[in-house]
């Protein structure tokens, strides 16, 4: 294929079905939807397999590409949440009447046309379908090549519960993987209203500096857990623990520890057998190599400059030894990426300080950054998570798919 024009056409076209879909309709299609994830989960996985089978076991995208029964249901209960939940669109937001007698109102509306770009990530194309579909809006989806078995399965099965409702099955669309058409949809102005990048900080920036359409970015995470100098270390320990090793290729993973001097050697005792049970390669300073040496830790390097600022989406993690608070909020100010960051503290006054002073999209006191999670915050499900302050921050969903459109009636009317 040279181009994805009519693909586009037909997106932008669909909108018309999207957008006049009634709100009990859509929550049906959903959770027919939702059966069929099911009823057909040995296909998707045998489909699931042959894009597995094609990756290296090394790879830390393995784990996002993979789809199993668990994850299959969870997507599958993901789509029955997202149908309870309120439509966005069509929300009174405002209502007056002027001196002139003009009714004015102020409603939201769905966005239109949702183009999102994302790599290894198959849940990313059921959760974006259904999030668009119940807020009125049409996807446009560009999966990698490494998803391109299963993506092309999901989206099969999604267009014919579209068809089976009497839906332009174009309110979904899956566009080919070549990358030389990638120019195309970043530049389509004419007929994507909004683009959402998913994946790592390359794919991020390519986006953001090559396309003519409006962008909203779902930033990598360097995330950090600082361990102030009175929290409770075997807490702190277990945290970190968490937030590295549950599931280490996601972006609320932990990347980089930050420990206050004074419990810095004590904290390591604890963490350095976690974390060598899961083989965890440490890059630390100074400081923590000294102490992690002296406890033999077996994976266990110099940190270079490069190994602060790092996301890792993988089983690595830095650490970072500080003299007090005021360092550690230097440090996460210098090297996040304003995803999600965390604080272990006994100390309350010392967590409310964190929670105020770190500039990121979700920061947490004594708990793993691992909660950063859409569908976990109560939302259904998530796009991605927005790093930056313009529309939407933290787990961009259902509330966020919409915009904001202004009803004026009058009765004949004219401005003197």
């Amino acid at each position: 294929m040279e181009s994805i024009q009519s693909l586009l056409e037909k997106a932008k076209r669909a909108t018309t079905a999207a957008r006049s879909l009634p709100d009990h309709k859509k929550q049906e299609l959903l959770q027919e939807l939702s059966v069929r994830l099911l009823k057909n989960s040995g296909n998707i996985i045998a489909e699931n397999r042959k894009d597995l089978e094609r990756m290296a076991d090394t790879d830390p995208k393995k784990d996002r590409l993979l789809l199993n029964e668990a994850r299959i249901k969870e997507l599958s209960d993901s789509l029955r949440d997202i149908a309870a939940l309120p439509d966005p669109a069509n929300q009174l937001l405002l209502e007056h009447r002027l001196d002139n007698g003009l009714q004015v109102q102020k409603k939201t509306v769905p966005l239109g046309v949702v183009g999102v770009i994302y790599e290894s990530r198959p849940n990313v194309t059921v959760d974006v379908a259904a999030l668009c579909i119940r807020s009125g809006n049409v996807c446009v989806l560009r999966g990698g090549s490494d998803a391109f078995y299963t993506n092309t399965c999901l989206v099969a099965l999604i267009r014919e519960v579209l068809e089976a409702f009497d839906v332009d099955k174009n309110v979904v669309q899956l566009l080919p993987t070549d990358r030389n058409l990638v120019g195309e949809l970043l530049t389509a102005s004419d007929y994507v209203d909004i683009l959402i990048p998913r994946g790592s900080q390359q794919l991020i920036d390519f986006v953001r500096e090559n396309a003519r359409v409006p962008v909203i970015e779902t930033g990598a995470g360097v995330c950090h857990t600082y361990v102030e100098q009175s929290a409770d270390l075997e807490s702190a320990a277990a945290i970190v623990t968490n937030a590295k090793v549950s599931r280490p290729s996601v972006c609320n993973a932990l990347d980089t520890v930050v420990a206050d001097r004074q419990i810095a050697k004590p904290l390591m005792e604890l963490l350095a057998p976690l974390l060598a049970e899961y083989q965890v390669e440490i890059f630390a300073d100074e400081t923590a190599f000294g102490f992690l040496r002296a406890l033999n830790y077996p994976f266990l390097q110099h940190a270079a400059p490069g190994d602060f600022g790092k996301e890792f989406l993988d089983l690595k993690c830095s650490v970072k030894v500080v003299e007090n608070m005021d360092e550690a909020l230097e440090h996460i100010s210098r090297f996040s990426s304003k995803h999600s960051e965390a604080i272990v503290t006994g100390n309350a006054e010392a967590g409310e300080r964190f929670l105020t002073a770190v500039d990121a999209a979700a920061v947490y006191v004594n708990a793993s950054t691992r909660y950063t999670d859409g569908g976990v915050f109560g939302l259904g499900a998530e796009i991605g998570i927005s790093t930056q302050k313009l529309h939407a921050r933290g787990p961009f969903a259902l509330e966020k798919l919409v915009t904001e459109k202004w009803f004026v009636r009058g009765s004949g009317q004219v401005r003197k």
